[in-house]
């Protein structure tokens, strides 16, 4: 039983060593198949497309893509009356510089805005609207200040230059609005994202645009 049980081992030894030589002989070459055998295909890495062209036109927030300056005189007066009589009257004249910016809010952008169709990725940008109004009170002044011959009227000045400003972004908003500052902004948002927006595995990048709702001035 001794003896047997030593050539068991000594079997073993020798078929161990006839394994290992043979491993060396083969080299690298067996290792990396091995390696590749137990690791099987590498799976495809997959990508949100939407996801990535989410990021991409959200870091750029509200996009401007119109800007509308306009110059506008306003005249304001208060009287100063005694019963049922004027006794005087200030009369304050300004002059505006306004600015009004219109574009397209770009967090807006949800993954049901974007379709993919094949090579073709589309992407619908929401409506256009007024990011901001406001009156320049660097560029604008008060041309005129008068509380009449015999300085009767009433000392109101702040008053009515508040007023004239309000009075100023209100006419300047009407105007763009009228000149069309949402359309624009809209045709000019499909061209910028058009740019703004690169996927390589797609051939063809359509932006749509919403139509314009309403033009009015912002919230206070």
């Amino acid at each position: 039983m001794k003896v047997t049980g030593f050539l068991l081992s000594g079997g073993s030894t020798i078929l161990g060593l006839v394994l290992l030589i043979g491993l060396w002989r083969m080299g690298d070459g067996f290792i990396g198949k091995l390696t590749a055998f137990l690791s099987g295909p590498k799976a495809e890495p997959k990508v949100d497309v939407r996801s990535v062209v989410i990021k991409q036109v959200q870091d750029a927030s509200e996009l401007t893509t119109a800007i509308f300056t306009m110059e506008a005189v306003v005249p304001t007066q208060q009287d100063a009356t005694m019963g049922s009589f004027v006794i005087g009257t200030t009369k304050l004249l300004y002059i505006a510089h306004g600015q009004v910016r219109a574009g397209v809010d770009l967090s807006q952008i949800s993954p049901e805005s974007i379709v993919v169709e094949g090579d073709r990725l589309r992407l619908k940008l929401p409506a256009p609207k007024l990011l901001d109004s406001k009156v320049d009170v660097n560029r604008s002044s008060v041309y005129d200040y008068n509380r009449g011959t015999l300085g009767l009227g009433p000392d109101v000045g702040t008053t009515l230059q508040t007023l004239a400003q309000q009075k100023a972004l209100a006419k300047i908003v009407e105007t763009a609005c009228n000149e069309g500052i949402l359309t624009k902004a809209s045709e000019r948002a499909r061209f910028v994202v058009g740019q703004l927006v690169k996927v390589p595995p797609y051939k063809e990048v359509v932006i749509e645009s919403t139509p314009p709702g309403e033009c009015r001035p912002l919230p206070e």
